[in-house]
């Protein structure tokens, strides 16, 4: 397996993990208190607009070409990363 494909997989793998955490914020927001609801609605639309990003930057990182890959590799990175954190603060935030 090359270093791309390897990386692709662990991206959608920590991907899949993030999209369950949000699936479980999705799932307290229901059961939650009117103004809390409201409060993890928002928050939940801001976690899938990140989501949505980073599968953006996954699908475009599968069809980069060998020496586009790394331009590529960095916005997936940097997707990633924004991710992660919202879905981190989030956690955080709903657990309190």
């Amino acid at each position: 397996m090359s270093t791309r494909e390897a990386y692709k997989n662990k991206i959608e793998a920590e991907l899949e993990l993030a999209q369950a955490q949000l699936d479980q914020l999705k799932a307290q927001a229901k059961i939650s208190s009117a103004d809390a609801a409201i409060e993890f609605t928002k928050e939940i639309q801001d976690l899938e607009k990140n989501v949505s990003n980073t599968k953006t930057r996954i699908k475009e990182l599968s069809a980069a070409d060998d020496t586009a890959w790394t331009d590529f590799k960095e916005g997936a990175d940097h997707a990633w990363s924004a991710l992660k954190t919202s879905v981190s603060n989030a956690a955080a935030r709903f657990h309190k």
